[in-house]
């Protein structure tokens, strides 16, 4: 059996995310699909995390086996003339028999776009929330900060998350601004379940001036009564790259 990674870019605008479920169509089922019209049978796609519904991705790896000789350029240029203009697949290599997309991941890269501009832009309306009020970015810049290392991000997730351990490392967390445009980039380890939108909410508490910077040191330290921000809308979040050793 031939292992076969991966690499793939999608809107994930009107689907209910990465993994199959029964509420919708989602980015697994459209690219298993694909592949099957490919290599002529049913083929199971494993990726290295699961997206929600209409979070984007820019480098979402991916793995399946298969045990036909085909070319490397069956699984990419064959599998793009299948899929819709929503996605398609950057890279496909040869990978080895012990590689998992999901167990052998050491870290992502996550960013999520904050549109900040009284007027909304419909360029961005699909990839940026709008927030039309002034962002403080020097308090959420302070507020990124106590964010990384390791700690226990109990406060940061929201219902559901079934996670053994609320532990994870941020390694780092950055602020920028380009134009109207507000980039926040996180990179760790890994994250709970929406970890990084419950984050982004509570940073935009901040430069709303909302709530104090210093509040997320106590958030990380499981203050009684204390709750993060919101939950960020899912279309401003685009995973970009995973990584591997």
């Amino acid at each position: 059996m031939r292992k076969i990674r991966l690499t793939l870019e999608f809107d994930g605008t009107g689907y209910a995310g990465w993994q199959i479920q029964a509420n919708g169509i989602a980015v697994q089922q459209v690219v298993e699909e694909a592949l099957e019209k490919v290599v002529g049978h049913p083929i199971r796609v494993i990726a290295s995390g699961r997206t929600d519904a209409g979070v984007h991705a820019k480098g979402l790896v991916a793995h399946f086996q298969i045990d036909k000789d085909l070319p490397l350029g069956a699984f990419r240029e064959g599998v793009n003339r299948f899929l819709p203009r929503e996605i398609a697949v950057w890279d496909a290599r040869e990978v080895g028999p012990g590689f998992h997309a999901r167990y052998d991941a050491r870290g992502k890269w996550y960013r999520y776009q904050i549109w900040n501009d009284p007027i909304r832009s419909p360029l961005t309306a699909r990839a940026a929330w709008h927030v039309s009020a002034r962002l403080d970015l020097p308090a959420m810049r302070s507020g990124a900060a106590m964010l990384v290392g390791r700690h226990d991000f109990q406060a940061f997730r929201t219902a559901g998350c079934d996670a053994k351990t609320t532990i994870r490392e941020i390694f780092s967390l950055s602020v920028q601004q380009a134009e109207s445009l507000v980039i926040v980039d996180v990179k760790g380890e890994g994250y709970l379940r929406n970890m990084v939108r419950v984050m982004v909410g509570t940073l935009v508490g901040v430069g709303l001036k909302k709530r104090e910077p210093e509040e997320i040191a106590r958030l990380l330290m499981g203050e009684a009564g204390l709750r993060a921000g919101p939950t960020a809308p899912p279309h401003g979040l685009c995973l970009m790259e995973v990584w591997y050793d």
